[in-house]
């Protein structure tokens, strides 16, 4: 067999120009792009999950429970079986909660969804700090006037003096802060 030559400039930019390229690949688009919907649409079908049982927690178990309690996790169970809730327990009340799971349980069902969750697991510790709203300032009315005062006074002087001439007068500078 002879040896081929190799082509020469010309024959390679004929070569080059009669021949189609590949165009250049573009990358893949963000994965949060495709993801979106899809997650929300599992998030619409299956619930939020313990974000929702946490901020929601005193009202689905109520507030003497939710004072002692506080939901961690839900373990997925597995091969179609229902989910386990993990709460967090405050010490001596775990023995309460735990004779309460059945309905903490079926509570949980009717805010996730029938047959969200199978069981309880519960778990000893201490649970986080509540975030309390805050409270709101209590503004002091101004003091009254010292002719208003005055008066004031003059009326409960034939008042007996003890505890009932001091309820008189603080209700009497309420009466008339207001007017």
């Amino acid at each position: 067999m002879p040896r081929r030559s190799l082509p020469t400039m010309q024959e390679t930019l004929q070569i080059l120009a009669s021949k189609r390229t590949r165009p250049a690949r573009r990358p893949p688009p963000p994965a949060g792009r495709m993801l979106a919907p899809a997650l929300k649409a599992l998030d619409e079908k299956f619930g939020q999950g313990p974000q929702a049982l946490q901020a929601r927690w005193r009202e689905i178990v109520g507030e003497a429970i939710a004072r002692r309690s506080e939901p961690v996790k839900v373990i997925k169970g597995r091969s179609g079986q229902p989910s386990t809730l993990e709460i967090r327990v405050d010490g001596p009340a775990a023995a309460l909660i735990q004779h309460q799971a059945a309905e903490i349980v079926s509570r949980v069902n009717l805010f996730l969804g029938s047959g969200a969750v199978g069981r309880l697991r519960i778990v000893q510790g201490p649970l986080r700090p509540a975030v309390a709203a805050p409270r709101p300032q209590i503004r002091r009315p101004a003091p009254l006037d010292a002719a208003r005062e005055a008066e004031l006074r003059r009326s409960l002087e034939a008042a007996p003096d003890g505890p009932l001439k001091k309820a008189l007068e603080e209700l009497g500078r309420n009466v008339l802060r207001r007017e």
